[in-house]
């Protein structure tokens, strides 16, 4: 029971059913974004984003019982940026193509709004949200599945875990630059690229 209580406590209070509502329900989470960003968690509370937003308090509870809910939802709209980028890999045009593409992809999601993304992981960690934004990893090693079995792709055996040890050194490397403050993608996405090749051609 007192799972269930507090999952009910992350989900929203209502979903936005019209174009205001849902301009209101935008507002809250980007503003919630900006705090993030400039104060950090010392100034991340209901409060705070509810006037940020411009919405009243009142308004802000209407939608969100709470600043988890507004932090599980803020993970929510970062992944389904991510997710959108995945959806397009071009799957025909060969193996490091797709590879390239997902690198990219990862390293863009992280580095787009790197402190909101450092956050944001530290936050996915520490709430009870593993069964939905799990659901990102199970899709970007799907996408590796079918990226590694294309026939221009190497040798690696098992591509099921070839897939795996790949999302594993993506995210590694860049959830490690985020966390060192790195701005410069196009030389992150040589290094990530560089280590999966280096993997890929040793199995």
């Amino acid at each position: 029971m007192a799972k269930s209580t507090r999952r009910n406590r992350l989900e929203p209070r209502k979903l936005p059913a019209q174009s205001r509502s849902n301009t209101t329900v935008n507002a809250v989470l980007e503003a919630a974004a900006r705090i993030l960003e400039r104060y950090g968690f010392e100034g991340y509370t209901t409060n705070a984003i509810a006037e940020r937003a411009g919405v009243s308090i009142g308004s802000f509870y209407q939608y969100f019982p709470n600043k988890d809910a507004v932090t599980v939802a803020l993970l929510e709209r970062e992944s389904a940026a991510l997710l959108s980028d995945i959806a397009e890999v071009p799957i025909a045009e060969g193996f490091e193509a797709g590879l390239l593409h997902m690198i990219h992809s990862a390293v863009a999601n992280q580095l787009r709004r790197p402190k909101l993304a450092r956050l944001l992981d530290f936050e996915e960690g520490r709430l009870p949200v593993r069964s939905r934004t799990g659901r990102v990893d199970d899709i970007f090693h799907a996408a590796l599945v079918r990226v590694l079995s294309q026939e221009d792709a190497r040798t690696i055996g098992d591509v099921e875990i070839a897939a795996f040890d790949v999302l594993a050194i993506v995210k590694g490397m860049v959830d490690a630059a985020g966390e060192r403050e790195e701005t410069n993608a196009p030389r992150l996405e040589r290094r990530v690229w560089r280590a999966v090749l280096g993997y890929l051609s040793t199995r």
